[in-house]
């Protein structure tokens, strides 16, 4: 890398300078997939011509990144544009840092924890180490024959600024034709604007300088020679089998306990539930996150016991793994509970955000454990980081390919059309990804009346809504804002039947039958 310094740095103020290009008062939209793009093809010819080829397995973080990036601009719905952004920065930081090595299906969470924590370092220390490395050994004549030939110009243009500034306002005070002409020349640069030209300047040169940061550590320090815990445990395990086996039976017996209430509601269902004096949204609504939080917890638990108890000889790991086994198998269980909680409280009131979020989670996480209960069995404990980390990217990855607002609009019509109520308020909430979707629905002649007027009204405060939607520079495009303005401009003709009422608050849509609709949600978990 030292013989292509010259390379590095230009290569990095570039990028510098296309951050500020694309992201400078412009609102997120391709702009975001076109600079991890950039990143991704010169940070790989940086390195590539430098001789330093990428690992196989490092390259295997390129498709999850190109499709979550990607996502950022044809998904808009809050939680997946942002874990997009973020788990496209989280792959890209692990591809900087086991970039040589590709060892991170081998990672356990100590390695995430203090990989990242060196790719850090590397980034804010390695760029000032590397050039004093590289002006020691550049010989002294080719210094001469680079350097030589710039400081001298940059040292002159310091100087004769202040000086022809002095001579300028004296000529500006004898000729007023001459300081007219010289106001304008200035006003060509704009010079009230120079604070902002001074901090952008200064967040370019701090973008290019981490970003050589990155390549650097990619090149030199990202080999992965030896993984933590890999010949011994990184913490010497302390706590004794016997303390160990009373707090795994003390859970085992009060998840039993738990479990076997719970056999009644599976096959009695909501007249089991009115029996005991709760109505049915109680039940449901209650439950689910209670128990996702103790499934979660749980698993915490056990790979917490699993890393710091002493295990001797065959009898005590066979216990170990049993009880763990056992614990996993009724937190499943009471997984499948909540689950069943969830989908009578979707069946009773509908779908929302939040409850979409967390039917996609509970999937992914009853994954997990099933996966973790075999590692327990082969003795694998190594790779529950890897499992953590490909259920927690299979959840994000969900989530743009189910299209999280289209899909709530789709279930909650589906609801609407066999007689349930349709919540127009929320759904006029939801974001541009919802438009297409209900702009479907309102287009489907066998729905009745009621449905297609509740969805016009929908469309029309959702198009209320984007009025002062600013044009965009191409830079902000976004795919889900193009295709709701195609889908809302076709039914334009048909929208003008709803009236607006936006002298109060909050705004009201009229339909055609006379009906009043809110357009604004007060907020639905």
């Amino acid at each position: 890398m030292k013989t292509h310094s010259n390379r590095l740095w230009i290569v990095a103020l570039a990028l510098g300078w296309f951050f500020d290009f694309l992201f400078w008062k412009k609102a997120p939209g391709v702009n975001f997939a076109l600079y991890v793009l950039l990143c991704l093809i010169s940070g790989f010819w940086l390195l590539v011509q430098a001789g330093a080829r990428p690992a196989r397995t490092s390259l295997w973080l390129l498709p999850p990144i190109g499709f979550l990036a990607a996502m950022s601009f044809l998904r808009q719905e809050p939680l997946t544009s942002f874990l997009a952004y973020a788990t496209t920065l989280f792959l890209m930081a692990l591809l900087a840092a086991t970039y040589l090595g590709g060892r991170w299906p081998w990672y356990s969470l100590a390695d995430y924890v203090v990989g990242f924590l060196r790719l850090a370092g590397g980034m804010l220390a390695r760029p000032l180490g590397f050039a004093n490395e590289v002006r020691r050994e550049r010989p002294e004549a080719e210094s001469r024959s680079t350097g030589g030939k710039i400081w001298p110009v940059v040292r002159g243009l310091l100087i004769a600024l202040p000086v022809v500034a002095v001579f300028a306002a004296l000529l500006s005070s004898a000729d007023l034709i001459f300081a007219q002409r010289l106001d304008d020349f200035i006003a060509l640069f704009n010079l009230e604007k120079l604070p902002e030209y001074i901090f952008r300047g200064v967040y370019i040169l701090i973008g290019a300088y981490l970003l050589a940061g990155a390549f650097l550590h990619a090149a030199e320090k990202s080999r992965d020679e030896k993984l933590l815990g890999q010949d011994k445990p990184l913490l010497a395990p302390f706590l004794g089998f016997t303390e160990t086996g009373i707090v795994l039976g003390s859970l085992l017996v009060l998840f039993a306990a738990f479990v076997v209430i719970q056999f009644q509601y599976f096959f009695g269902g909501q007249a089991n539930i009115n029996i005991e004096g709760f109505t049915y949204s109680e039940y449901a609504r209650r439950g689910f996150g209670e128990l996702v939080i103790v499934a979660f917890f749980s698993l915490l638990v056990l790979l917490g016991l699993s890393a710091i108890t002493r295990r001797e000889g065959n009898g005590q790991r066979r216990a170990f793994s049993g009880m763990g086994i056992g614990l996993v198998a009724l937190v499943i269980v009471m997984l499948v509970s909540a689950f069943y909680r969830l989908v009578l409280y979707e069946s009773a009131y509908g779908f929302s955000r939040l409850r979409t979020y967390t039917h996609v989670f509970m999937i992914w996480l009853g994954l997990l454990l099933v996966v973790v209960m075999a590692l327990e069995i082969l003795h694998r404990e190594r790779a529950f980081a890897l499992a953590a980390v490909l259920a927690s990217l299979g959840f994000v990855l969900t989530l743009p390919l189910l299209n999280v607002d289209a899909f709530i609009v789709r279930q909650n019509v589906a609801r609407a059309a066999q007689g349930q109520e349709l919540d127009v308020s929320y759904l006029a909430s939801l974001s541009d990804d919802a438009i297409p979707a209900l702009a479907g629905a309102y287009q489907n002649a066998s729905l009745a009346d009621k449905v297609h007027e509740e969805l016009g009204a929908t469309l029309a405060c959702m198009d209320f809504n984007r009025m002062d939607l600013r044009p965009r520079p191409w830079q902000s495009f976004h795919y889900s804002n193009w295709k709701a303005d195609q889908s809302l401009q076709a039914l334009r003709s048909d929208l003008k039947s709803y009236q607006l009422k936006d002298g109060d608050w909050p705004v009201l849509v009229i339909g055609p039958s006379g009906v009043e609709y809110q357009c604004w949600n007060y907020g639905t978990d």
